[in-house]
């Protein structure tokens, strides 16, 4: 027999077990190309998060400087993500045709020149529009990075998932501190969203030439077998019953598979809504309630994505010993006390303990569902995780108009305790995410 362990190192350990019951362990190494790739897919996670999130310190400012109250701004941002609603749905046949690596490179180069218009934006219409243009090509770059970090995840046969989305939230924490420093020493904003442009959009376009060669199905075609990162990450009972080629099909997807697709859905939802707490509210929330600076003001959102960049990069560790499933249901415990504590006793120092919290509680989420959707028996490739994308964006869309009208009439302290009920939420929908992995014989 063999079996097939994971290792932090790279690589995996395959294990040749003798009839005497001696175990050998040699080392599988990674090849060169798959390594490459990783850092490449890596590089454009991190510039995803870094590019866009440099905005949101500024997001003072540009309500301010148009005069938008909240219900206006949170219509501005909620209209957002209906452009990655639309354009989500087309990034499966753009894979089809271009494949994922060309795609996610191009669209986070078309996302860069957006966010400047972002920057300028002089008017709610201006805003919204520029708002809704980005969000589509952030959808397609979010679907297609995350197809091309699959493929590589095949190559490492072992989970590494967690650390793509680590970067992403590297890249937002990195982008908030710049965005949070610019705006307290007075850049303009046009400034910023330029050199965003030319330096983000060079590095997106330079990675191209590492990501990984060949059709995205190669890997699944090449593999002898299941391999750990796939086979184990299932949903509990989705092995029982595949449904095959029978039955009724809706969009290529068996029936059981398109209700476990909704269900993975639900769970990033939840998730997407408690990060937009952060990213949209966190420094008006610190701005409105304490009359902090504005740098501080944007440690709302650094402290949400720092504590998330730390739970997505020790998030594989954790979910090898715990499951999907479990390490869903305590994150989601964790966002909800914090939360929780920092609208009961309002302070700066608990509000930035609450932010944290919440972002911690969903660090794993958004890898445990991609990759648990692309391995969905009954489901095409590629299109398992264009439709929990798509699904995801849902939360970005409904929760700003919401969290902005509640503002407006009981200040955004109270709104923001959707945040805890958004964790119940959580606990509700995360039976579909994947137990504890078991060792493949």
């Amino acid at each position: 027999m063999f079996a097939t362990a994971p290792i932090r190192g790279g690589g995996s350990w395959t294990v040749n077990v003798p009839s005497s019951g001696a175990r050998t362990p040699s080392r599988t190494p990674v090849a060169a190309d798959a390594r490459r790739a990783r850092w490449a897919v890596s590089l454009i996670f991190f510039l995803n998060g870094l590019s866009f999130c440099a905005i949101l310190p500024r997001y003072p400012e540009l309500v301010d400087s148009i005069g938008l109250s909240n219900t206006a701004f949170g219509l501005a941002v909620g209209l957002g993500p209906l452009g990655g609603l639309l354009a989500g749905l087309g990034a499966a046949g753009l894979m089809k045709r271009w494949g994922s690596a060309r795609v996610a490179v191009t669209a986070q180069i078309i996302a860069s020149t957006t966010h400047l218009l972002v920057y300028t934006a002089g008017s709610w219409l201006w805003l919204a529009g520029a708002l809704l243009m980005a969000s589509a090509a952030d959808a397609i770059t979010d679907i297609a990075m995350n197809a091309h970090g699959m493929r590589v995840e095949r190559r490492y046969r072992r989970s590494i998932m967690n650390s793509y989305h680590g970067f992403w939230s590297l890249g937002a924490v990195t982008g908030g501190v710049l965005g949070a420093a610019g705006a307290q020493v007075g850049l303009p904003l046009w400034v910023q969203g330029v050199l965003g442009l030319v330096l983000f959009g060079a590095a997106a376009f330079a990675s191209l030439r590492f990501m990984l060669p060949g059709p995205d199905t190669t890997e699944r075609e090449s593999a002898a077998g299941p391999s750990p990162a796939s086979a184990a990450d299932v949903p509990a009972g989705a092995h029982a019953s595949s449904e095959g080629a029978q039955g009724r099909r809706v969009a290529g997807m068996s029936m059981r598979g398109l209700g476990l697709i909704a269900a993975l859905g639900a769970v990033l939802v939840f998730a997407g809504s408690t990060e937009d707490a952060g990213n949209t509210w966190g420094a008006l929330f610190m701005h409105s309630t304490f009359e902090v600076t504005p740098f501080m003001a944007g440690m709302a959102f650094v402290a949400l994505q720092g504590a998330q960049t730390i739970g997505r990069f020790t998030g594989d560790a954790v979910v090898d010993r715990l499951g999907d499933r479990l390490t869903a249901r305590i994150g989601a415990l964790v966002s909800a006390a914090g939360m929780s504590l920092a609208l009961l006793l309002p302070t700066p120092a608990t509000a930035l303990v609450g932010f944290a919290a919440a972002g911690w509680g969903i660090a794993t989420l958004f890898p445990a569902a991609f990759r648990a959707a692309d391995d969905m028996p009954g489901v095409p490739p590629g299109v398992g995780i264009t439709v929990v994308g798509w699904l995801a964006r849902v939360g970005f869309f409904a929760t700003p108009p919401i969290i902005g009208a509640l503002a407006d009439a009981f200040t955004l302290r109270y709104a923001l305790w959707l945040v805890p009920i958004y964790a119940v939420g959580i606990l509700l929908f995360s039976g579909a995410l994947s137990g504890k992995r078991e060792p493949v014989a």
